[in-house]
């Protein structure tokens, strides 16, 4: 769900961004501020309760589930040899020590490095996914603001007062997302 969210924020600062734009050539355009239009939308609803990015979601936790399980064991191997470092180094030689530390130092830099790169590539498909996801949002948003005559689209988050829900458009966007394969 860390993947809704981001998208969430990320498209309702573009939305804000875009909307501003179209605020002020509004403005000008209309004679009196109670002649513009403007919707909200829930974003991060139509994001958690799409099927569509559930999909997403499941298909990127299915390629990297192997790496990440791999990881997974390299840590509990790590703590293993740690756990029997500690029992076992009041007996041991100081050359058997200095082996096993310098082995438990070079499995766990191995291990950081591991994870960092694991992390780093998760991070860049999920962004790819993303990018996608809030282009297509964003088109649905807009078509919709257009059909609609809507001179302002925000994200329902970021408003404190909405006024009645007939200028609500999250059901509308929802839809055609979820249409659009």
């Amino acid at each position: 769900m860390k993947i809704v969210k981001k998208f969430g924020i990320l498209l309702s600062a573009l939305l804000l961004a875009a909307g501003a734009v179209e605020v002020c050539q509004a403005a000008d355009a209309v004679s009196t501020p109670a002649q513009i239009k403007i919707a909200v939308v829930n974003v991060q609803q139509v994001l958690q309760q799409s099927p569509r990015v559930a999909d997403v979601s499941k298909k990127l936790e299915g390629e990297f589930k192997n790496r990440q399980a791999k990881i997974g064991e390299e840590q509990k191997t790590l703590q293993d040899m740690m756990d029997k470092f500690k029992k076992e180094s009041p007996t041991m030689s100081q050359k058997d020590k200095d082996a096993m530390q310098k082995k438990i130092t070079a499995d766990r830099s191995n291990l950081v490095a591991k994870v960092v790169a694991y992390q780093q590539d998760l991070q860049k498909e999920q962004n790819k996914v993303m990018q996608n996801i809030l282009s297509d949002l964003n088109g649905i948003v807009t078509t919709i603001a257009k059909a609609q005559n809507y001179a302002l689209v925000l994200d329902s988050q970021a408003v404190i007062y909405p006024t009645g829900t007939n200028n609500d458009i999250t059901t509308d966007v929802a839809k055609q997302f979820n249409d659009k394969k």
